[in-house]
């Protein structure tokens, strides 16, 4: 008899802090009015579909972690034709930044939904939609573009490969050290890191 395996695994969950941005984002639109009050100016509020707007440095990490955990899961779940991988280089192209944040956040949104509409939408187009812009943008440059290609392993393994991890971990952590260097004018809260980069060499993040 086979060892027990699943047929799936589940859409990774954000992490505290993360999950607490959605929280006021769900207040700021349906909670009462002490509630809206209590969390001042809507249009300050972090949307982690935006990670510009995340400026807070344990919900900064927090969201790269989640990112990081989503694009795997989906390449391990819902990819079967190698050109069709998200890249193990993808925190080092802006746009794929900015497309994945919004690509991981509808698939949050449609776990939560209580029934299957959005998720046979985000599953109909907008994933399908993202992966063919992705592969018109960076497919047919990526291998030239970067440092040490290795063409003869799957493009899976490589995305999961100490080195690929390793090269966004230090990506990671060169944009979280980035908030503490942003021009005044933000509150003092969002300036005071709350987690420290203490490995040089593996750029691991630690609280």
């Amino acid at each position: 008899m086979s060892e027990p395996k699943a047929l799936t695994q589940p859409f990774p969950k954000p992490g505290p802090a993360v999950a607490h941005a959605y929280r006021e984002l769900h207040l700021a639109i349906e909670g009462n009015e002490d509630q809206k009050k209590s969390l001042g100016n809507p249009s300050t509020l972090p949307r982690p579909w935006i990670p510009s707007t995340c400026t807070q440095p344990q919900l900064r990490i927090e969201l790269w972690n989640w990112l990081e955990a989503a694009v795997t899961w989906i390449n391990h779940e819902l990819v079967f034709a190698p050109d069709d991988a998200l890249p193990c280089c993808w925190p080092h192209h802006a746009h794929l930044v900015h497309e994945i944040a919004v690509l991981v956040d509808l698939r949050y949104r449609a776990e939560t939904a209580l029934d299957s509409h959005p998720l046979e939408e985000w599953h109909r187009y907008a994933l399908p939609a993202f992966i063919e812009r992705m592969r018109h943008r960076v497919r047919q440059h990526c291998d030239h573009h970067h440092a040490n290609p290795v063409p003869h392993r799957g493009r899976f393994s490589r995305h999961i490969s100490n080195e690929h991890a390793q090269q966004r971990c230090h990506a990671y952590a060169a944009d979280v050290r980035s908030l503490s260097e942003q021009p005044a004018g933000g509150d003092a809260e969002s300036k005071t890191p709350t987690l420290r980069v203490v490995d040089d060499h593996s750029g691991e993040l630690f609280d």
